[in-house]
């Protein structure tokens, strides 16, 4: 299993950037990929429970809404589309003195055999882009 966290102040208010984060599709614009709710949650449109597809078209991964702590968390396992056991991520949002301080961890477990230092350069690039597509959004 390979783990990775990227920390990164966006200089926005939590609300804002937790918005970004939470409801997911408000941020497709600013990312190289598109994401799209493919089902609403279970008491909330973008709540616990909340699939989207992320890619290009109809390619791509499916992520579910497994948990959302209001301003503070949120975390999504992959549930279809990639060639894993297990892939979690956990976002988590505190003050910071110039925004609010974003720290994104993602945990993936392959299906097949990849180096961990090869899985984690690629989770730290993923976690980027979505830092970068929430830093644009807030500009």
């Amino acid at each position: 299993m390979a783990s990775t966290t990227v920390d990164a102040v966006i200089a926005a208010p939590r609300e804002v950037v937790y918005r970004l984060f939470a409801e997911r599709e408000s941020i497709s614009p600013y990312l190289p990929v598109q994401i799209k709710l493919t089902k609403p949650g279970l008491t909330e449109r973008e709540g616990v429970g909340a699939q989207h597809l992320i890619g290009v078209g109809p390619l791509g991964v499916t992520e579910e809404i497994t948990k959302l702590v209001p301003g503070e968390r949120l975390e999504y396992k992959i549930v279809k589309g990639a060639p894993v056991k297990r892939h979690v991520g956990v976002v988590t949002f505190t003050d910071a003195a110039n925004g609010t301080l974003v720290s994104y961890t993602m945990e993936s477990e392959p299906s097949l055999p990849v180096p961990s230092k090869i899985l984690e350069f690629g989770l730290r690039n993923l976690i980027s882009q979505f830092i970068r597509g929430a830093q644009k959004a807030v500009r």
